[in-house]
């Protein structure tokens, strides 16, 4: 039996897995902080997916794209890939080789993926997944206290409230045992759906506020003025630890509750009183994800939440506080160690001029040979293939052929490099698209570190060896270095040896891991960051003054704007996309489980019934849903608390079925988030569809 965490979201729940009469793990839930002896339906079944059928477990390669894939050696693989980008190297300069990673990785293969980039390949073009995800609260976060911890706080704090305010968040479907400490306090939850998460707060006497999409910047505009204007503002708080609260305030002045309800939809009676149940708790946290961050304005949205919680004298109070919820099982530590096209280790911007000196004295190189920062996510997959573009992409542990906005326009890139190089597990929808394919080892089958929502950095304990014939994502990295001309020992394989490598790349940093060591994890001490080498850990940050020079937070003035794209007669209605409880991102885990592809086998499309009546559906029917960068096929689900003006499809399906076709890759000025929350949508039966769950 061995102790370790589910392979899933950022709550990373403690559990067990143990081996059967035939040798095939289960999982069972192990107590641990957030979890509490808890695991929702995917951790359960978390330990099937290491025997899926359709594990890979050779090397594959094809000599164009047109061919079948060829199982080779991995010598073989090695040597193709490398050779091929050696020679576009030498042709098209580092910069022609692109890296994707994910927030999926642990904090070693983070750390050592960004070093593989800039020394190895000496390229600017690195990114991952987690720009779609935690980047507009990062940014927000950062410029209001100068540190981007998403829970500066444990979560256990959270229960202990008299009132939570959860902005795009959906936890009851996202992370079902966060729920359990969230059965206390009052909630007031902020969603154009009447979500599961809608539902318990309600239940439990607490509020829903339901905006227009797009529409989240200003209501809290309106719940400032609410506070302001009937004298709920902490001054005191204000005054002692803050700055620029009278800039922002001169925004907000405008957003009269009744203004605000003509915006967003939300009655002014409730803004009245949401603002009332925040100001007069004795104990209240103001949370935020990704339904009011992933918007061409998610930064400022962010800032605006964080603006009212600082007039509430929230952030930093024992109790009390700001949080984000993260998402993805190393969404906090994955963009902390340098896999960021605009950052090094421990939080360090790459084009600091200590930060790197410090970086390239761990790693043993002259700083001058470092490359700037590069393309964002989004920007970084669009510049595929291009004249000006990367010709080659290395891709770990993502799927943006599923996961990206505008997904179709990103699988034409992806289509269009000269060499695509996937490490997984399976034959996901983009490592189908690749010229090589390398099996890699999965969570419960390494050791490594991840840091969860709360910013505590966590052991992830292996439980079985990897099948034979596959290697680890470390074993990847130093086959590929060393014959690109690396020295062996720049790319070590034992995660413990690069975790002592980036405590020492961390140290001093922002995100300090240098006193993250092999037995303070094993130990079980809680070890929230920074944990600088001899000192305690840090589990609340800011209790004694913000990151910021002079130690006060920040208040941003923002003003709201539509979303980026708007509704008209060829396109009437919004569409917005989310998660459900069985499944995961992509799906690329999730819909090779038995269990749960059953009982979510098929995307559907959430309508009002007055809604599906104006266009001719009914219950169940096949729906044509277009945007104007794409279609999606999708089951009818009839919801009469829906809003009439809005759908809702889930975006962990591909092929036809994927709801990013639709999404809109607008992208934030500040954070370089897309839009994948608001995209103007018709609805249509699909009249030549002829059933079945994979049209």
């Amino acid at each position: 039996m061995t102790t370790t965490h589910c392979p899933y979201c950022a709550l990373q729940c403690a559990m067990r897995l143990e081996p059967g009469p035939d040798g095939a793990l289960a999982a069972r839930p192990a107590d641990f902080p957030t979890n509490r002896g808890g695991l929702c339906r995917k951790g359960w079944t978390s330990a099937e997916v290491l025997r899926t059928p359709d594990r890979l477990t050779t090397p594959l390669l094809r000599k164009d794209r047109t061919a079948e894939f060829t199982e080779v050696d991995w010598d073989t693989a090695l040597d193709h890939v490398a050779d091929r980008l050696a020679g576009l190297r030498a042709e098209h300069g580092p910069d022609s080789v692109a890296v994707f990673g994910s927030g999926g990785l642990t904090n070693e293969k983070s750390y050592l993926l960004g070093k593989f980039a800039r020394v190895a390949l000496g390229t600017s073009q690195i990114d991952y997944n987690g720009r779609f995800c935690m980047s507009s609260a990062a940014a927000g976060s950062m410029r209001a206290f100068g540190l981007d911890r998403g829970m500066p706080f444990p979560l256990t704090d959270v229960g202990e409230a008299d009132v939570v305010l959860l902005a795009g968040a959906n936890p009851a479907e996202t992370m079902p045992p966060m729920m359990g400490h969230l059965s206390a306090p009052t909630l007031i939850v902020v969603d154009p759906r009447r979500s599961a998460t809608a539902q318990q707060a309600l239940a439990q006497g607490g509020m829903h506020l339901a905006p227009r999409p797009g529409t989240d910047l200003a209501l809290a505009l309106g719940l400032l003025h609410a506070v302001r204007a009937e004298g709920l503002a902490d001054t005191d708080y204000i005054d002692a630890r803050t700055t620029g609260f009278e800039a922002t305030w001169a925004h907000a002045a405008a957003w009269w509750p009744e203004q605000t309800e003509h915006v967003t939809g939300v009655p002014a009676t409730q803004i009245r009183a949401a603002a009332r149940l925040l100001a007069e708790a004795s104990g209240a946290y103001i949370l935020t994800g990704r339904g009011t961050e992933q918007h061409a304005k998610g930064t400022d949205t962010v800032s605006a939440w964080i603006n009212l919680a600082l007039a509430l004298g929230l952030p930093g109070t024992r109790g009390s506080g700001y949080g984000c919820i993260t998402g993805q099982g190393n969404g906090q530590g994955g963009r902390e160690h340098g896999q960021k096209a605009d950052q090094l280790p421990g939080y360090r911007k790459i084009d600091d001029p200590a930060a790197r000196a410090h970086v390239a004295g761990v790693w043993g190189v002259d700083p001058d040979t470092l490359p700037g920062p590069g393309r964002s996510a989004f920007e970084l997959l669009d510049a595929l293939g291009t004249e000006t573009g990367p010709r080659a992409m290395l891709l770990f542990g993502s799927n943006p052929a599923v996961s990206a906005p505008d997904a179709g326009r990103v699988r034409d890139r992806i289509a269009a490099l000269d060499l695509l190089v996937t490490a997984d597990f399976v034959l996901s929808e983009t490592a189908a698209m690749a010229d090589v394919v390398l099996p890699v080892a999965q969570w419960a089958e390494e050791t490594g570190t991840m840091t969860n929502l709360e910013g505590r950095v966590l052991r992830r304990r292996a439980a079985a060896a990897p099948p034979s014939g596959v290697r680890t994502d470390l074993e990847v990295l130093h086959g590929l270095a060393t014959r690109l001309g690396q020295p062996a020992h720049r790319f070590p394989t034992e995660p413990d040896t690069v975790l002592a490598e980036l405590r020492a790349a961390s140290a001093r940093g922002a995100a300090d891991y240098s006193g993250v060591t092999p037995e303070r994890l094993e130990s079980g001490e809680a070890l929230h960051w920074p944990v600088r080498e001899g000192a305690e850990p840090t589990p609340r940050l800011f209790l004694d003054g913000f990151a910021h020079a002079d130690g006060r937070a920040r208040f941003t003035p923002v003003a709201h704007r539509p979303p980026a794209e708007a509704t008209d007669a060829e396109f009437p209605l919004i569409a917005t996309t989310g998660r459900l409880m069985g499944h995961y991102q992509s799906g690329a885990q999730t819909r090779r489980v038995a269990e749960l592809a059953e009982a979510e086998p098929a995307v559907y499309v959430e309508v009002h019934p007055d809604t599906a009546a104006r266009y001719g559906l009914a219950e169940h029917a096949w729906a044509r849903v277009t945007s104007p960068r794409g279609s999606t096929l999708a089951r009818v689900r009839l919801r009469g608390d829906a809003r009439l003006d809005t759908v809702f499809l889930p975006f962990h399906y591909a092929g036809q079925q994927a709801a990013n076709n639709l999404t809109n890759p607008a992208l934030d000025p500040t954070s370089r988030m897309p839009e994948f929350k608001v995209s103007a949508v018709r609805l249509e039966p699909a009249a030549h569809h002829t059933g079945g769950e994979n049209p």
